[in-house]
């Protein structure tokens, strides 16, 4: 038995951390006087709001900090399978999108790293009626759109506005990558409630991060930039959060040779945007540690780059 601090997604609380032969058991009951305490900080695995699975090899997914991934951009059967796989071997959670949602010729549909089937050119509105409503069906947990004016064309007003009504009528989030002067703000405006990206193209107006932080979430992504696009990024994310936005993790795993795993400089650079503590643990978005069987992360001095899965050696006396 150990006293323990645990992070249970909004607070640091004490417990107690016991074993039997089937592992470790959390409760949320302070341990009694004179119990060992265990240095460090107790909580569950991390999640990874963007990733790209068909970018990498996912097993390497399997006993890392990760428990839970999001996955923006891929053939809907793949992903679906691999979702189910992945469950059976691990207790990792797969959520998925499925295929970016682009305009015709729009980005990525002319990328050579985008697999086959990873992209839908939305046609019209019917087109986008029967591709949301297929998706729907598969059980994607989000819908991807694309805006991304410095690579082709992006979707009407009107189309994008048609997506937004009907991931709405579905109760599916609409997640927007967006790119280029305005793309944003007209995503946002049009619908989209997370961008997959924080804006790293252009600085937003103090007026236009206002707007944005009550309309809409923001996934990280600072570390796949650098140079002016990194202090864009930067300074963009750190005016959004004081506004009150919410920002969570988000690597964009498999833009480049990005690890399996947590990225441990995108955790940096959400310090460097002024987000720490239990701001940037929120922004983690851990599985519940007092869930029985769940796997769970020590964290020494608290700090998520330090992260290791939790064995039965650290209740040893």
């Amino acid at each position: 038995m150990k006293a323990v601090r645990f992070f249970d997604g909004a607070t640091v609380r004490e417990g107690t951390l016991t074993s039997d032969t089937h592992g470790w058991r959390l409760s949320d009951d302070e341990a009694p006087a004179g119990t060992a305490r265990l240095p460090g900080l107790i909580t569950g695995l991390f999640t990874d709001h963007h990733v790209h699975l068909q970018l990498i090899d996912p097993a390497g997914l399997l006993g890392s900090r990760l428990g839970t991934v999001v996955d923006l951009g891929a053939e809907i059967g793949w992903i679906s399978d691999l979702s189910d796989d992945l469950a059976e071997r691990d207790t990792l959670t797969v959520r998925y999108a499925g295929p970016f949602l682009t305009a015709v010729g729009g980005y990525p549909s002319d990328r050579d790293w985008a697999p086959t089937g990873s992209v839908h050119q939305i046609i019209d509105a019917d087109d986008a009626a029967a591709i949301v409503a297929d998706l729907a069906a598969e059980g994607v947990s989000f819908l991807k759109i694309v805006g991304n004016s410095d690579a082709g064309p992006v979707l009407r007003d009107d189309l994008l506005r048609t997506l937004a009504h009907l991931a709405a009528e579905h109760r599916i989030p609409l997640v927007a990558h967006a790119e280029g002067p305005g793309q944003a703000q007209r995503v946002v405006r049009l619908g989209a409630t997370r961008l997959a990206h924080s804006p790293f193209s252009e600085r937003l107006t103090d007026d236009e991060i206002g707007e944005q932080a009550a309309s809409a979430s923001w996934i990280s992504t600072m570390a796949i930039h650098d140079g002016e696009a990194l202090a864009i990024v930067t300074d963009n994310v750190r005016r959004f959060f004081a506004a009150g936005g919410e920002v969570v993790y988000g690597s964009d795993m498999g833009n480049g040779p990005t690890p399996v795993d947590l990225r441990e400089a995108e955790i940096d650079a959400l310090r460097a945007a002024g987000i720490d503590g239990l701001d940037l643990l929120s922004t983690l978005d851990p599985a519940d540690p007092l869930v029985p069987g769940t796997p769970l992360l020590l964290l020494p001095d608290a700090d998520p780059n330090r992260a290791r899965r939790l064995t039965t050696t650290d209740l040893e006396p």
